[in-house]
């Protein structure tokens, strides 16, 4: 029998009102669409009570935190997924294109490893390099900001600066 975990009305939009706020003051915005965020909102909370922790609504956790950090939201995979399909795997946040209405939310192909696959360097490749980044570091000329990804951020989370403030450290 699955268990039911009930959240609240109030608590959908107290979650749905701090993450709004919360967006904002990054430099990111929640999908216009409030029906569907309040969706996404109740989801995140059901995996509070279950998990302790607000594990993506849209991806199977683990129930262990270690092992879904990259899923907690905002998840490690928001950022890539608003710059290649203008909002993250479950639609929460979207990008200025989106939520002007110059371009559309379609299918987001999930970046998330396998469960085998994630965390692990192989053998070889940690004896050939005893020091090496899986992602190369950008840093805001604005504030020194430094972020390891695979491109820099649209906006700085620290200083505001657009993306074309970044440039590539290491």
């Amino acid at each position: 029998m699955t268990e039911v975990l009930e959240v609240s009305e109030e608590e959908i939009a107290a979650l749905h009102e701090r993450l709004g706020r919360e967006a904002e003051e990054g430099g990111y915005h929640l999908n216009p669409d409030r029906g569907f965020v309040r969706v996404l909102a109740r989801g995140l909370l059901v995996n509070v009570k279950r998990y302790g922790y607000m594990s993506c609504p849209c991806r199977l956790a683990a129930g262990e935190k270690k092992a879904d950090l990259d899923i907690i939201c905002p998840c490690d995979y928001r950022d890539p997924d608003l710059a290649d399909y203008g909002a993250c795997y479950c639609a929460l946040y979207v990008s200025d294109e989106v939520l002007a209405g110059k371009r559309n939310v379609g299918s987001i192909p999930e970046r998330r490893p396998p469960p085998g696959a994630r965390g692990t360097v192989s053998p070889s490749a940690a004896a050939a390099a005893p020091f090496s980044l899986r992602y190369p570091v950008f840093r805001c000329r604005v504030c020194g900001y430094l972020c390891a990804r695979d491109g820099p951020p649209e906006i700085c989370p620290v200083c505001k600066a657009k993306k074309d403030r970044f440039e590539r450290f290491l």
